[in-house]
């Protein structure tokens, strides 16, 4: 007997409908499950075999063939152990052939319970995208799973309590949620605040301009200057995540496995801070199997590159297309996937191997050969894409030591939610999001129609003193349209383009 049961496969982020097909044939005892399954899925069949004899019921002594079809698809993971039960279960007519309209998926453990799977949020969006009333979900998952409007959503804790409810014995009730799912939350404990922060004004400021639009950053400054504590301190100054950017990051890190079971839905924005001996692969993502990077991971939020010049140098370069794009392309032999990389790049580095290269009261060990190879490290091209720069030098002891308490990151990202909103009702026709995601057209639209004619001579001006190329220029022009946002002002001023300016590097082109 055929039976025929739907389930989802994850082909980067996206789905893709995959159709068990189970046969019981007459012949000598075997299982067999054919479709191009990794070694996961082919160690299905024991827990499948396993998990229906411990549900209280009999596995088919007989020849079984279990299709995975489309059959040039891979299917990995154990997220079709249930599927294929189920189709089992129905082909030796031990319940009802009645699964039209719905899609099944979940790992078994061998006394047949449930377990938790990766990727659930993506396949049960594809599941209601192409028709399916119902899905079928492990029970640990459902709450995830319900954040997708629009499916009956059906949480199942055992085997056995799937086969009473398809033979109409005992019915699963249908996951109801206990309320909306909030798109903020409060901060974390462990993020530092702006008041707890002495000195380096200026460089908040910087990064309360870089967090309003979304610019890149890149501090540069002696070892204990505090680069790594202000970097850490930006996510209690970015504007809070909206529903429709919490349901991208949660369905990226639904598929990379990271989503914590009691946190169905990610409320903040992400914050990744990968370590100087990652990998190609582990940036940018990829593998025989493309999976997300940190890249991706950091989607709608801010990777975080401490000691840049460590980093390998291809690796650094691998970044330059995803910082322009907001995408990053991942080509096997398999096929080629894309992922986004909409994130903010925050970066530190010292200005020399010994770090106190043009420190005031330190002396710098290092030869001039040697600070310049050390700068050399990072390219022109990925600095060009870098908008703010900012000198970060150390703190004196009267500023360590002062009692009187500075601006609270609230405070701060009162100002740039105010800015952020002004964003959005410029961009409420496009899909842009930030002044930073600007492209041509809309640089000249909303920036140069918009620039007074004093700032125009001192942007000519900039532009022959500083060498700024045609990407520098919009980059300079996009941070003067965050600042004069951060003023409530529609007109970029010449103090707009002036603070603009002076982030710049100079002499970088």
């Amino acid at each position: 007997m055929l039976a025929k049961v739907s389930s989802c496969a994850v082909v980067g982020l996206d789905g893709e409908v995959v159709e068990v097909e189970v046969d019981i044939g007459q012949g000598l005892p075997a299982f067999a499950i054919v479709g191009l399954p990794d070694t996961a899925v082919q160690e299905a069949k024991e827990r499948v075999r396993s998990a229906i004899r411990n549900s209280g019921h009999h596995f088919p002594l007989k020849r079984i063939t279990v299709n995975l079809a489309p059959a040039d698809l891979r299917k990995e993971g154990p997220a079709y152990d249930l599927p294929i039960a189920v189709g089992i279960l129905m082909a030796s007519g031990q319940v009802p052939a009645a699964a039209d309209g719905a899609v099944f998926m979940g790992e078994l453990s061998l006394d047949g319970q449930v377990r938790h799977t990766s990727a659930v949020l993506p396949m049960v969006a594809l599941a209601r995208d192409r028709g399916f009333r119902a899905v079928y979900v492990p029970a640990n998952d459902a709450r995830e799973a319900s954040l997708i409007d629009g499916i009956q959503v059906l949480p199942v804790g055992a085997l056995g309590e799937l086969s009473s409810h398809l033979r109409d014995v005992q019915t699963i009730a249908p996951f109801v949620s206990t309320g909306s799912h909030p798109a903020a939350e409060a901060p974390a404990a462990d993020i530092v605040d702006f008041c707890h922060i002495r000195g380096q004004e200026h460089v908040k400021r910087a990064l309360e301009v870089a967090s309003a639009g979304g610019h890149n950053v890149l501090m540069t400054g002696p070892p204990g200057a505090g680069k790594t504590l202000l970097a850490r301190a930006l996510p209690a100054i970015m504007p809070a995540i909206t529903a429709a950017e919490a349901l991208e990051v949660t369905k990226i890190y639904s598929i990379a496995g990271l989503l914590p079971q009691d946190t169905p839905l990610v409320r903040q924005r992400p914050f990744r801070a990968p370590h100087q001996t990652i990998s190609h692969a582990g940036l940018v993502g990829g593998g025989r199997h493309p999976r997300p990077g940190e890249i991706t991971l950091s989607h709608r939020g801010v990777l975080f590159l401490d000691e840049l010049p460590e980093f390998p140098y291809s690796v650094l370069e691998s970044i330059r297309q995803p910082l322009e794009d907001g995408v990053v392309t991942v080509s096997r032999a398999q096929g080629t996937v894309t992922f986004p990389a909409n994130f903010m790049l925050v970066a530190a580095m010292n200005p020399c191997p010994c770090g106190y290269y043009g420190d005031p009261t330190k002396h710098c060990a290092c030869s001039a050969s040697t600070v310049t190879r050390y700068q050399h490290r990072i390219s022109g091209p990925l600095l060009d894409r870098i908008d703010i720069f900012m000198d970060v030098p150390r703190v004196d002891y009267e500023k360590l030591t002062n009692e009187e308490i500075a601006e609270s990151s609230t405070e701060v990202q009162t100002r740039v939610e105010a800015s952020r909103e002004r964003q959005r009702l410029r961009f409420s026709e496009s899909r842009l999001v930030c002044n930073a995601e600007m492209g041509p057209v809309e640089v000249r639209e909303f920036c140069q129609r918009f620039l007074e004619d004093e700032a125009k001579g001192l942007l000519r001006m900039a532009m022959n003193q500083l060498s700024l190329s045609a990407r520098a220029f919009h980059r300079v022009l996009k941070l003067a349209r965050t600042i004069a946002d951060l003023s409530a002002a529609d007109i970029i001023a010449t103090s707009h383009l002036a603070e603009a300016l002076q982030y710049r590097q100079r002499g970088a082109g």
